[in-house]
């Protein structure tokens, strides 16, 4: 039996998913890059958002940093998402900035499929990592995924705006946000544009820890 399709985003008290944009975003992080200042800021904001899942054991385990780390409710919600996800998809934008800045073992350990308008070769990266390049569509994206997948989920990694498309479409069953004590003011917002007048939603599960809440939705079409 086919799983569920869900995303699961760090997000700021404000509604943001990311920084505001740099100018140079397609080049973040390009070396000659890292001492431009709207480039620090970004890094900056971006750390202070994800500084919840550095601590943590499971990710330390995940980018081979070593031993130790911290458990408890935080790191069994990265793991448990980890271990649920048999496939991803991401639009890109995201992949082409993660092409940068993933380790040569990238992290994910799955197949993920790629919504792009350009045909690629599969790239297979160490670890169990192959990125695929799908160009016509985001359902045929989905449902290579699913295939994939397997009886495990499928998750939409993002970016915000191939979220959107997908929650939009009515293809989302389930979302969960970690809700981060930062302010951004601008940014990338997670439900700038969502058609509010298909998608409704239902609370699941809300857990707060010492330094962040996580939130669950059940998604309905309306």
């Amino acid at each position: 039996m086919a799983g569920k399709v869900f995303f699961s985003v760090s997000m700021s008290l404000d509604g943001f998913i990311a920084p505001e944009s740099v100018p140079v975003e397609d080049e973040l992080f390009a070396p000659d890059k890292q001492d431009d200042p709207d480039v620090q800021r970004w890094m900056a904001q971006w750390t202070e958002l994800q500084q919840w899942v550095f601590p943590l054991r499971f990710f330390r385990e995940n980018l081979k940093l070593g031993e130790g780390g911290e458990e408890g409710r935080d790191n069994d919600v990265a793991r448990e998402t980890f271990e649920r996800t048999g496939a991803s998809v991401m639009g890109r934008r995201m992949f082409d900035l993660g092409e940068q800045s993933w380790p040569e073992e990238a992290p994910f350990h799955t197949p993920v499929f790629v919504v792009t308008h350009t045909k690629r070769d599969p790239w297979e990266r160490p670890g169990g990592t192959t990125f695929h390049f799908v160009d016509d569509g985001i359902e045929h994206v989905l449902d290579q995924a699913r295939e994939a997948a397997g009886d495990r989920d499928v998750r939409i990694a993002g970016g915000g705006a191939t979220i959107l498309e997908y929650l939009n479409a009515g293809l989302v069953d389930e979302f969960s946000i970690t809700l981060s004590p930062v302010l951004f003011g601008a940014g990338t917002r997670l439900f700038d544009g969502v058609d509010a007048s298909r998608v409704a939603l239902e609370q699941v599960r809300s857990e707060p820890s010492s330094r962040v809440t996580h939130l669950t939705y059940a998604v309905h079409l309306r």
